[in-house]
């Protein structure tokens, strides 16, 4: 019995720095993209940290995807009495319609050219893509508080 419960906290505990990562990630992302709406007006001396904005973003969405969620998926099967995948069909749509907004916001703004031809627009664009953001950071919060956190008490 002691031996499955190390087990479990080895396999899970390994979650909790693959999310930290990932959370660090949305800080900078945040921070940065709090500055450049902060500026308000843009000129194509600010395209390089709006370039570094479309990377953060598709890394940060990429990492939700690909890495984070996942795990909390096998969180969810691994604990399946709970709800937790019902809670992950709930709030996985949810998030991917903010996806889209991230991709069309990068697709924008992805390039030196593209970011330069739209400066105008990008202080409305930024707003829009904050307040979508804002919801999902507050969708993933859910995932990992009801899913993640609730299951490293089970495992611990």
């Amino acid at each position: 019995m002691l031996e499955g419960c190390k087990t479990a906290q080895e396999r899970w505990g390994g979650v909790h720095d693959i999310i930290d990562r990932w959370l660090e990630q949305r800080r900078q992302l945040i921070e940065l993209s709090v500055y450049l709406r902060e500026r308000g007006e843009f000129t194509p001396t600010d395209t390089p940290k709006i370039l570094n904005v479309c990377e953060m973003l598709m890394d940060y969405v990429s990492a939700g995807h690909f890495t984070v969620y996942e795990q909390l998926a096998l969180e969810a099967k691994e604990f399946h009495d709970d709800g937790a995948v019902v809670l992950l069909r709930e709030l996985l749509p949810l998030i991917d319609s903010s996806t889209e907004v991230a991709i069309e916001f990068n697709d924008k703004y992805d390039t030196k050219e593209h970011c330069n031809a739209q400066l105008e627009a990008l202080p409305f664009s930024l707003q829009a893509l904050m307040l979508v953001m804002a919801e999902r950071f507050q969708h993933e919060d859910k995932l990992i508080e009801e899913l993640h956190e609730a299951h490293s008490e089970k495992s611990a």
